[in-house]
């Protein structure tokens, strides 16, 4: 349980980080703590659900691209959160930069706090 509480608040910290460095992921003007942590519980579900099997559909196309279509399933994993939370993406070039600098957020995070996965 400590462990899923941690990685929650860091994914909301880290969408948070995001949101204040890049202009094409924003959160609605009058977004409260709430919707913040709720953007961050969706996004570790969206993680933990919906990315794995977008990997497994998109396998044969991931690996003619040597991995880099994973990029293209962070976006749409971004995208999708988007839908469900109070967070605002500017279309799909918006999401793949947003989720690039998500995975780079992410990891100073996990290496600032000490998870090291």
């Amino acid at each position: 349980m400590r462990n899923f509480l941690a990685r929650w608040l860091l994914n909301t910290l880290a969408l948070w980080l995001v949101a204040q460095l890049y202009g094409g992921v924003n959160f609605a003007s009058s977004s409260t703590l709430g919707d913040y942590l709720i953007a961050g519980l969706v996004l570790g579900l969206a993680n933990a659900l919906v990315r794995p099997l977008l990997l497994l559909f998109t396998l044969p196309l991931n690996l003619l691209t040597l991995g880099l279509f994973t990029l293209v399933v962070n976006a749409l994993v971004l995208l999708l959160v988007a839908q469900a939370t109070a967070l605002e993406v500017e279309g799909f070039g918006g999401a793949f930069w947003g989720a690039l600098l998500l995975s780079v957020v992410s990891w100073l995070l996990n290496i600032i706090f000490g998870d090291r996965r």
